[in-house]
């Protein structure tokens, strides 16, 4: 059997989106070509790469609540379960109000503090218990606006650009086993956990040599991995093998899907 093609055979464009320093990192295979990976500034940039019904699969969250409660959205809590140990990877998304407090570029460094204070502070008023905004996820909340943005005028994308994460794909990937090692320690790669996860990639149909190739720059070796393990599930979506966290997704205000795929 060719792992490679049964691991991303599909009948469409697919690819697997993560966010990097540079804006976002995109490991896609198109129909009867080689994989590649590329570099992007926006994930419209991404969107005219790829064919019209190309199948997505990205590391971000999709489909933000108005209210949130202890856990976070339905999916976060559901797919924690399976991760053991790497369970913290999955961090709460806050309301829509605090993705959009303070929806601006930051031209100094006090005015992220500060506005990291302002969402912060609008989310604590929209959860139950109250709950500010963690350094991680304010870090990334441009990004959810600009995917938010893009659900929402362009309701086509919605049945195909899915949200997935990490973990649980590596999960998926693992015969539903979480990872043992971590990919990184307080805050640094971790060289034997990236070892493990691109063993399984490899496990899982992707080439060695290809994943052994330096990502492009503007993103770390953690983010093309992450891609890399996007794009599998990507795969498994475009065949029907995808699960849904939860089964059948739910929704928010704008009708927007809210499920990780896995």
């Amino acid at each position: 059997m060719n792992l490679t093609h049964s691991a991303l055979a599909a009948d469409v464009d697919i690819a697997g989106v993560d966010g990097c320093k540079a804006g976002w990192i995109a490991v896609v295979k198109w129909r009867d070509e080689p994989l590649s990976v590329r570099v992007c500034g926006s994930f419209s940039d991404i969107l005219a790469g790829l064919a019209e019904d190309a199948i997505i699969a990205v590391d971000m969250p999709i489909g933000l609540p108005a209210f949130t409660r202890h856990g976070g959205r339905g999916p976060e809590v559901l797919v924690r379960r399976f991760l053991g140990q790497r369970q913290s990877s999955v961090f709460s998304i806050s309301s829509r109000a605090a993705v959009y407090a303070a929806d601006e570029p930051f031209t100094t460094l006090e005015r992220w503090y500060e506005a990291h204070r302002i969402a912060s502070g609008v989310a604590r008023e929209t959860s139950n218990p109250p709950r500010g905004v963690s350094i991680q996820a304010f870090g990334i909340f441009s990004k959810i606006r600009e995917l938010d943005r893009l659900m929402r005028v362009r309701p086509e994308l919605r049945v195909r650009v899915i949200e997935s994460h990490p973990e649980v794909a590596f999960w998926r990937l693992n015969g539903e086993q979480a990872m043992s090692l971590p990919k990184k320690i307080k805050g640094r790669i971790n060289p034997t956990g990236m070892a493990e996860r691109k063993a399984l990639l490899a496990a899982n149909g992707l080439e060695r040599a290809f994943l052994d190739a330096p990502p492009p720059r503007g993103a770390g070796d953690d983010d093309f991995l992450d891609a890399a393990a996007m794009l599998l599930i990507a795969g498994r979506l475009a065949r029907g093998e995808a699960r849904s966290f939860p089964d059948p997704p739910e929704s928010d205000e704008y009708g927007i899907p809210v499920a990780i795929r896995a």
